[in-house]
Formats: structure tokens, C-alpha cells, sequence
């Protein structure tokens, strides 16, 4: 489809997303391909400090790292599902591993989607577009 990032940018401009991952170079990364989308950017170190982000901004979606010290990306996604206020926000789950143990997994918890790191700008993206319905 071309001319796909012109819409993109629309379509994303303002959208609220934080990035939950205990890597800074991910969380760098995502950050950059997220604001030139126009989107509004939350960072998260881990589990807890997200949690404490989620209640203070409302984000749109979340993407948050499988394997996190002290809480991880399942137990956070279990929390935010389980939370009535927030449980409506899309989960994506990210992981350096493609397996289908992990998806399945991350299903359970209630996410709705899976990207295997490192991603490219347009899955990310994509992910975003698919989830927000916007």
C-alpha cells in the first residue's frame, strides 16, 4: 500500500502507548519509532513502575517485555486485566523468543497480541493500528 506511513501518522497521532521493558536499548528504540509516528510515549523499566503509570497517564495500549526482573510481563498483563478500570487497554506482549509456548501463554494472561524483539518500526506500528481501533 503506498503512501502507508502518511496514514499511519494520522492514524496514530496523540494515541498514548507505554513501553514496559527492563532493556533500555528496546525501550530507546520503540520510543523513537513511536514519536515519529506522533504517538505520545510512556516509559516503563518493569512491572512495578508501570503499574504506578498506568493508574497516572491511562495509556492507550501497553507493549511489555516477557522476561522482567521482579515482575514480569505475564504477571503484569495478568494485573492489568485484572484491574476493571484498566483491563479494556490492549496488552501486546514482546519477547526475544518465537515460541508458541510464550503466545500461548500471553493469550491466557489476556494479551492481545505478540512481537518476537528486535521488531521493525512497522510491526510495531501495525500492532498499534490493529489494536486501537481507530
Amino acid at each position: 500500500m503506498s503512501g502507508g506511513e502518511v496514514s499511519e501518522r494520522n492514524t496514530l497521532q496523540g494515541v498514548k502507548v507505554l513501553v514496559i521493558d527492563d532493556s533500555n536499548t528496546i525501550r530507546r528504540s520503540a520510543e523513537i519509532f513511536l514519536l515519529q509516528a506522533g504517538c505520545t510515549v510512556i516509559l516503563a523499566e518493569d512491572g512495578f513502575d508501570a503499574l504506578a503509570k498506568i493508574a497516572d497517564h491511562q495509556p492507550d495500549l501497553v507493549f511489555v517485555d516477557i522476561m522482567m526482573p521482579r515482575l514480569d510481563g505475564y504477571q503484569t498483563c495478568s494485573l492489568i486485566k485484572h484491574n476493571k478500570v484498566f483491563r479494556s487497554i490492549p496488552v501486546i506482549m514482546l519477547s526475544s523468543k518465537d515460541g508458541l509456548f510464550d503466545r500461548a501463554r500471553g493469550r491466557i494472561v489476556g494479551s492481545e497480541h505478540y512481537l518476537t524483539k528486535p521488531f521493525t518500526k512497522d510491526e510495531l506500528l501495525s500492532a498499534i493500528e490493529t489494536h486501537i481501533g481507530r
